[in-house]
């Protein structure tokens, strides 16, 4: 084994190893979750495909919490629900944002998650923000950045560092629309928020019965957008909803567990490992272009993401 992969391996306990490894398979999860949504190509309504895949998360939660000889219902009910709350209008204001604004910008705007979870964990929950994994949030935060390559942020510098072309200043985040950029930072924020109700949830409930909340509250929740606008999906579009459900829920099962050892800053930080996940499903699946700005970007995140494997929690 390399002598970096022995260092970072050698830092932590297994349990915390363990629980790293499932944050990176939760983001593989997340980022295959999205090539399924982005094959649907828009042709359903967005709060179809959050019903469906809600509904498909309930039957194979009930199905785990059964076997486990689990009660769904939890202890902290208000809780958690209040986690199954932010998390379905932190998910609608993410497909809004992506509805009203370029891709790069609104996946860029969605990725500040990790610092504001950062944040809401020290104010929260008391965990500190340490120095280590602070600079593995603000590398992570830059690789997105220039992975995802929104126009607005564009420079002469840049282009000269990353061997792009570009050489004109491209429009300001002020040419953006400016209640856009408030629900794509909002959808940031309860994202975050519920990432710590996850984190402080974990203590002492099961983790299907956290994740058994988030569709709980889905399910009605996205009913009254539906009214009049339902489509009766394909076969084709079966398939992929079906692996919408599926892999939203191995992302979801695996970012609990994850969170139940590691603390919420930290956790997030690994989560950055995403983007470099969609972007290569983006070159192999959708013909999508590689350039040099996107390879350091994914480098940036790599590097996060080993800054984060390496730091050993505080005993």
């Amino acid at each position: 084994m390399h002598p970096l992969l022995n260092a970072i391996r050698g830092s932590q306990s297994p349990k915390e190893w363990r629980a790293c490894a499932l944050l990176i398979l939760c983001a593989l999860a997340f980022s295959v979750m999205t090539v399924c949504v982005k094959q649907l190509g828009g042709e359903l309504p967005v709060a179809e495909i959050v019903l469906v895949r809600s509904l498909i998360s309930i039957l194979i939660t009930l199905v785990m919490l059964k076997q486990a000889q689990v009660s769904p219902w939890g202890q902290q009910r208000s809780l958690l629900l209040l986690r199954g709350v932010l998390g379905t209008t932190a998910l609608l204001c993410f497909f809004e944002a992506l509805a009203r604004l370029p891709l790069a910008a609104a996946t860029l705007l969605q990725y500040t998650y990790p610092t504001l979870t950062a944040l809401s964990a020290w104010v929260w929950l008391g965990e500190p923000i340490r120095r280590r994994i602070g600079l593995a949030v603000l590398l992570g935060l830059a690789g997105v950045m220039l992975v995802v390559q929104p126009e607005w942020i564009g420079s002469p510098v840049l282009g000269s560092l990353t061997g792009s072309s570009t050489t004109s200043l491209a429009p300001s985040t002020a040419a953006l629309p400016a209640i856009a950029v408030v629900i794509g930072l909002a959808g940031a924020l309860l994202t975050a928020l519920a990432y710590v109700s996850v984190r402080q949830l974990s203590v002492r409930e099961h983790p299907l019965v956290i994740v058994f909340y988030f569709p709980l509250v889905s399910v009605p929740a996205t009913l009254p957008f539906l009214w009049g606008d339902a489509i009766w999906p394909s076969s084709v579009q079966w398939f992929w909803l079906v692996g919408v459900g599926v892999f939203t829920q191995l992302g979801q099962v695996w970012l609990t567990e994850g969170l139940a050892t590691l603390p919420a800053a930290r956790a997030t930080s690994i989560n950055y490992v995403q983007v470099v996940f969609a972007a290569l499903w983006g070159v192999m699946f959708f013909a999508e272009p590689i350039t040099s700005t996107m390879v350091v970007g994914a480098a940036c995140v790599l590097g996060a993401t080993l800054i984060s494997l390496s730091a050993r929690q505080p005993r």
